[in-house]
């Protein structure tokens, strides 16, 4: 039987929203999702681990990858650059994986350029409010890094039409579920 190549997913939403508890969830339920490991110039933060997370570079490395056209996407956040490697992504296809890019919005809109074909989904927090709570409850910013996520937020939230689904994280199951029938939905 031939492999059938798998389906890109571009995957975004506000920080904070909770896409990576509920990127956790869905590694567990569904076995032909690989979630795309990014590279970044942003120091880890306590438990990640270089090429788990994310490949942590130098700017300088970062550069020269930019250099190489070694990008699916790339951009800067807060401060930081984020780039996805073209590679690894489309090796992951070629196995038969559902590959889903966790990028910001201006990643978001590269790839939805260059990769027509992918699918996008937008995480949306309830309300503004729990958003902040839930930033200020991680305790990894400090106020000035929270106020620039919450403005950033703003506008992500604001562009959420551009993404094919929208779902909203109030009830953690739920948007699992509803997120794993996208993929159903997409890859039949």
């Amino acid at each position: 039987m031939e492999n059938k190549r798998g389906k890109l997913f571009v995957y975004a939403g506000a920080s904070g929203v909770g896409k990576g508890t509920i990127m956790k969830e869905l590694l567990k339920k569904n076995e032909s999702i690989k979630l795309s490991v990014s590279a970044t110039t942003r120091s880890p933060r306590e438990g990640e681990v270089d090429g788990r997370e994310y490949f942590f570079v130098t700017k300088e490395k970062f550069k020269e990858m930019i250099a190489q056209e070694g990008f699916l996407e790339h951009a800067q956040y807060c401060d930081n650059f984020y780039g996805t490697p073209k590679a690894y992504v489309d090796e992951q296809l070629d196995k038969g994986y559902n590959v889903f890019l966790e990028i910001e919005l201006q990643g978001a809109q590269n790839v939805l350029r260059l990769r027509p074909d992918a699918v996008s989904i937008f995480v949306m927090p309830p309300s503004v409010d729990e958003l902040e709570r839930r930033l200020r409850t991680r305790g990894t910013e400090t106020e000035e890094a929270i106020i620039k996520r919450l403005s950033q937020a703003q506008v992500e939230m604001d562009n959420a039409k551009m993404y094919q689904y929208i779902i909203v994280n109030d009830d953690l199951d739920k948007a699992v579920e509803d997120v794993l029938e996208v993929v159903r939905k997409e890859t039949c």
